[in-house]
């Protein structure tokens, strides 16, 4: 199995379950399926089962089977008794299951799972609803319905009596030149072979093509009596990608349907863009079964030559084009898929383009020198690596739609399990994020969306006594603003419980300061706090606190912030602000004796230099500045770093007040050195094993070659207040 055929199955599979769950949910949520939903499900678990068929993976592809049945019977017969809840809960194991074994096959193991269990259930669903919607519960819909369009192919009307029983045909290997008896025709059919020359072509930029057309190959062998293709040597030959590419791929084949079926089967191949499909020929009563020879002449003498120097096909063709256009952006523009380490690898190297940007114009050898071409050459370059950085950056941006969307699967699993009625609202879907950050943001939300249906909403019963309506509302927005994105999770539910936080946080001995001294806020965010839980009992959702830490450290991690406000009997809203990327960030740059720190610029408010008498001790020992009528704790980074040579007194350097959250502090520095863009690095070892690094989040290149740490002011923030 090439490893290659591997990676499209499990990423185009994972494509389909996702696709499969957001259908199902919505369906669910408007009460039924609509016709579109139910075709669109029907053709993901058929293209599922046929791919899952080639790579020999018989659990996933008989489950998608047995799934498929049943969204065959209700395009087919349309029955008025469809539980659509059921149905989804059907859907939505069997997209468990499958998203299981494709994470053990990304994992490199081997999917090992039985479906069995979930096939039987399936089956017996089907079974049953035929039963409730009175049709027999044992007939095959596919066998009925080709039966049907062979007798109105014989010119019989409705009126007809009813056909007996099709015998089952008996099935024959028919050798490359060894003539064999046909299979008998059924009562009632003319027993006419048709011959069709099909040619698929696939979507520009699907990539895979020879993989592709052995997937339709392997799907009509089943359907036809004979088959043949060009190119003929579709995995071994290196050209025929191009070929198919180029040139599209044909089938020439003999088969009993008729035209409709087949351009059905085949206008479910995946990634098609179009399909071309005649009928090249039959052969009426066959008293003898021609040899492949034969039927690849016939068909070939009746189909259109095929052209060595035709030009790649051209798409979406809006209307009589005399010219081809040139290629260009736009509406025109193509997909690719790109792999994820390639993208990492290239920002990167655009980070080292940064530095070295930085060390070619900030050489301490040129300073003094007047270079005015030097100049102009490096504002250039620096105009380039500007646009080079955007675009890098763009194509590492990524839409929160599809982690937003997941959060509809756990609404709708907890109101189930817990009695509770709530709904999801998504506002602002498609704001764009990096992709580091769009994959560590799901845990985070998940814990806040559970919390907010657990602890937020109400019992239906309790909503409507307190004049609520009974369907509780869970709202999930995301904006930009500036450099950040702000994610906000909002409920309708009771709100938080003051006084049962308090409580819970002098039983865990987590207070900072008098209670008196406390703001809504502050006791709020105990919730946040290791091992901190309001429920009594623990329970599948909640009750062991590491739901909300999880939220908090992951959130930090990504440089990032929380905020959870409340109002009694009205809901809370929870308020997360990210920065849109972690690679390239801006900082300003400070002295402190002989070293060099950073902070990053969207936590700095101002800087200035204080006056005399400004800073002042509290009662506990505490520097502190009197900032807009508010006292600021101050921290002097020579002191926390033990950094000798640098400036002590306050009115000889710089404080540089930072705004965490609500929180405000002061930092003292020496110098301002300036802003400039800064690449993020780990701190190497051999600097932690020289200092502390308490409050350091890595390490950048300056110009003239030298280290400077980054300050992380949540660090920072939080030796100062705990």
């Amino acid at each position: 199995m090439a490893e290659p055929m591997v990676e499209v199955f499990i990423f185009e599979t994972r494509q389909f379950l996702e696709q499969l769950e957001q259908i199902a949910l919505g369906s669910e949520e408007q009460g039924g399926f609509s016709e579109e939903d139910v075709n669109e499900i029907f053709r993901a678990m058929h293209t599922i089962k046929g791919s899952a068929a080639m790579m020999m993976f018989d659990q996933v592809s008989t489950l998608a089977h047995s799934v498929e049945d049943i969204f065959f019977y209700i395009r087919e017969l349309k029955p008025a008794k469809v539980d659509a809840t059921a149905i989804t809960d059907i859907v939505l194991n069997a997209v468990d299951f499958m998203r299981i074994e494709m994470d053990k096959l990304d994992a490199g193991g081997t999917p090992d799972m039985s479906s069995e269990e979930l096939r039987a259930y399936t089956k017996d669903f089907l079974r049953n609803m035929k039963l409730d919607n009175g049709h027999d519960p044992d007939i095959d819909l596919r066998k009925a319905k080709n039966a049907k369009k062979s007798s109105e192919a014989t010119g019989e009307g409705a009126s007809a009596p009813a056909p007996e029983p099709e015998p089952e045909k008996k099935q024959y290997y028919i050798g490359a030149a060894k003539p064999a008896a046909p299979a008998p025709a059924a009562e009632g059919t003319s027993g006419t072979q048709h011959v069709f020359e099909a040619t698929v072509f696939f979507q520009q930029g699907c990539e895979m093509e020879e993989v592709r057309a052995f997937g339709v190959v392997n799907n009509m062998k089943e359907k036809v009596k004979e088959l043949h293709y060009l190119p003929e040597k579709i995995l071994e030959d290196e050209s025929a990608t191009d070929t198919i590419r180029n040139m599209g791929f044909r089938l020439f084949f003999t088969t009993d349907l008729n035209y409709d079926e087949v351009k059905a089967e085949l206008d479910q191949t995946i990634f098609l863009d179009r399909l071309e499909l005649k009928e090249v020929g039959s052969v009426a009563e066959l008293e003898y079964w021609p040899s492949q020879e034969t039927i690849a002449i016939t068909a070939l003498e009746n189909s259109e030559p095929i052209k060595p120097d035709m030009p790649p096909v051209q798409r979406d063709l809006s209307g009589p084009v005399k010219k081809p256009a040139p290629a260009k952006g736009g509406d025109g523009a193509q997909m690719i898929t790109v792999r994820v380490d390639k993208l990492d690898k290239l920002m990167d190297l655009v980070g080292e383009m940064v530095i070295a940007e930085a060390m070619v114009t900030q050489n301490p050898d040129l300073k003094g020198m007047e270079l005015d071409n030097f100049a102009k050459a490096a504002r250039q370059l620096h105009k380039i690596n500007g646009e080079l950085q955007d675009s890098v950056m763009a194509l590492r941006m990524v839409p929160l739609e599809g982690t937003f969307k997941k959060m509809n699967r756990i609404v709708r699993d907890m109101t189930k399990k817990l009695g509770k009625k709530a709904r999801l609202v998504l506002v602002g879907e498609s704001t764009e994020v990096d992709k580091n950050i769009n994959e560590h943001i799901s845990d985070p939300l998940m814990h806040i969306v559970r919390n907010s249906v657990d602890h937020g909403i109400e019992m239906p019963e309790v909503r409507v006594e307190a004049g609520k309506e009974e369907m509780g509302t869970v709202i999930l927005s995301a904006e930009n603003a500036g450099g950040e994105v702000v994610i906000k999770i909002k409920d309708d539910g009771g709100g938080l419980n003051k006084e049962k936080i308090l409580e819970r946080a002098r039983k865990n001995g987590i207070l900072t300061k008098p209670e008196s001294e406390l703001t809504d806020r502050e006791i709020y965010s105990f919730i946040f706090a290791p091992g901190f839980s309001t429920k009594e009992a623990v329970t599948e959702f909640s009750g062991r606190g590491v739901g909300m830490d999880v939220v908090v450290s992951n959130i930090k991690s990504l440089g990032g912030k929380v905020i959870v406000d409340s109002e009694p009997g009205q809901g809370s809203t929870t308020t997360i602000k990210i920065p849109l990327t972690l690679a390239i960030i801006e900082g300003m740059s400070v002295s402190v004796g002989g070293s060099r720190f950073t902070v990053p610029i969207n936590y700095i408010s101002r800087s200035f230099r204080p006056e005399d008498g400004a800073i002042f001790r509290d009662p506990d020992g505490s520097e502190m500045i009197m900032v807009q009528g508010k006292c600021c704790p101050v921290v002097r980074l020579y002191d926390m770093y033990g950094i000798p040579d640098a400036i002590h007194e306050p009115t000889d350097g710089i404080l540089l007040l930072l705004e965490t959250g609500d929180s405000r502090f002061g930092v003292m520095a020496d110098e301002l050195l300036g802003v400039q863009e800064i690449v993020v690095k780990p701190v190497p070892k051999y600097i932690s094993r020289m200092m502390k690094t308490t409050g350091i989040s890595g390490c950048t290149l300056l110009g003239d070659g030298s280290i400077s740490l980054i300050i992380d002011p949540q660090q920072v923030h939080n030796i100062i207040f705990d």
